[in-house]
């Protein structure tokens, strides 16, 4: 339903949250123009060429619980391209691979005593009825996991999962973080206890695209290959955005990076300690080594490896998610590394980062050749997860600055919650409805300014 006056909106990136906020504003009247430093859209889900289909370049599923995402998919009549599948889990430990899809399994799992077990299997019921998460904010996870399940379940389970993810961080982690990670997984479960995802057929890149172009049909713009470098406020007002050596009028920004990236477009119009704010959050790098195999490694969808020697914490074999795709005759697997960018490996070349990887999942898969390997591809993201230290609800900052008319809306502010599109959807929407009450009640136009 429109109810804009038609203003112009700057959405300062292409991922799902500007590309949903671009969405929602076009909706509602405006006239949305998506600026966005890449090629191409989609962020992190930004896709490649796989033979005659396409992929992600990140891996990519919802859960079950994710409504804004399937809600999304039912507006722009796409429901019917999401694929249901269960999938199975597993872990890597102590050389060996354990299925863990189901609660049966846990019993199993010899590298914790029965008594642990069951201990394990506790914790998992315990965590799910906390009621809010702020209770367990100030706790680290570390804290929170071991009084819950106990030191052995923590060293062997959780420990490594954390270190392998944050690194120097993973004692600090927020409890609130993997509270959240505990209650969405068990969340999206079926009848027999197996985990049950969806995927968007053809690739998430498309749906991508599907929402640029929807954005695009009803009266906003597009501009690719052009980033932001700053802002024009003048008498406190917004005039308009720098990007790509133009000056583009707008009446309000929507600002979807990293806070980092954020804080130098806000320094020169914001007190220091709001500019200083956003560049206090952290964010770990990640480098993605995407497999074309002409075989699969295993049944599991999703490994966790909890090896501290074993250079990656996840190996997804994304196939097994996305067997609906006729077209793809390959098996795909990702590696996922996480890493400060300071990293000396986060700067490696492609050849030699797959040449680093590549014994270790020999190691995990005895039977793996590389005769297997038909591509190999490296993708790198600098701002890939926020590093989410106890108390971290107090460093998010507010969806709206201090400028009038410019907005937040990144994968920072979705916590507890992790990253996902699913959340970038609903907080792309969410700001692009805030920016539609402040321009709806006149906020910053010369009417308004005359009147003052």
């Amino acid at each position: 339903m429109r109810t804009g006056a038609g203003r112009r909106v700057a959405v300062v990136g292409a991922g799902f949250s500007g590309l949903a906020a671009a969405y929602e504003l076009a909706r509602l009247g405006h006239r949305p123009i998506v600026i966005e430093a890449e090629a191409e859209v989609g962020g992190l889900a930004a896709g490649f060429p796989v033979g005659d289909s396409r992929i992600e370049r990140f891996y990519h599923h919802w859960f079950t619980s994710d409504r804004d995402a399937l809600a999304l998919l039912a507006e722009l009549s796409l429901a019917d391209r999401v694929v249901h599948s269960s999938t199975r889990t597993g872990m890597y430990f102590a050389n060996r691979l354990y299925r863990l899809t189901k609660p049966l399994d846990l019993l199993r799992f010899t590298p914790l005593s029965l008594g642990d077990r069951f201990r394990l299997g506790q914790l998992i019921l315990k965590a799910r009825r906390v009621g809010d998460w702020r209770d367990i904010d100030d706790m680290s996870a570390a804290e929170w996991l071991r009084r819950l399940g106990g030191e052995r379940v923590y060293r062997i389970v959780w420990e490594p999962l954390l270190r392998g993810k944050f690194g120097r961080h993973s004692e600090s982690v927020s409890a609130s973080w993997i509270w959240s990670k505990l209650r969405l997984r068990g969340g999206s479960r079926g009848r027999g206890g197996e985990e049950r995802l969806a995927y968007f057929r053809g690739g998430f890149a498309a749906l991508a695209e599907a929402v640029a172009g929807h954005v695009v049909d009803n009266g906003g713009e597009l501009r690719l290959g052009s980033a932001v470098s700053a802002m024009a406020v003048e008498n406190g007002r917004l005039r308009a955005v720098i990007a790509a050596g133009e000056s583009i009028s707008v009446d309000a920004v929507v600002l979807t990076p990293a806070p980092p990236l954020i804080a130098p477009l806000l320094a020169p119009h914001v007190p220091a300690q709001e500019a200083d704010r956003l560049a206090a959050i952290e964010y770990l790098a990640n480098i993605c080594i995407v497999l074309e195999l002409d075989r699969s490694l295993s049944e599991l969808y999703w490994m966790n490896v909890n090896d501290p020697s074993f250079p990656f914490v996840g190996v997804i074999e994304h196939t097994h998610l996305d067997q609906a795709d006729p077209a793809r005759r390959r098996h795909i697997v990702y590696l996922s590394r996480y890493l400060p960018a300071s990293d000396p490996a986060y700067g490696w070349s492609d050849d030699r980062l797959a040449e680093f990887a590549l014994p270790h999942l020999q190691r995990m898969f005895p039977a793996f050749s590389q005769e297997w390997i038909r591509a190999i591809h490296v993708w790198r993201a600098r701002y890939a997860q926020p590093i989410v230290v106890r108390g971290y609800s107090r460093m998010i900052p507010d969806h709206r600055t201090s400028v009038p008319g410019v907005y937040i809306a990144s994968m920072a502010q979705v916590y507890p919650e992790d990253r996902g599109t699913n959340y970038a959807i609903r907080d792309g929407r969410k700001v692009a409805r805030a920016v539609d009450e402040w321009l709806r009640q006149g906020a910053g136009s010369p009417r308004r300014e005359a009147a003052g």
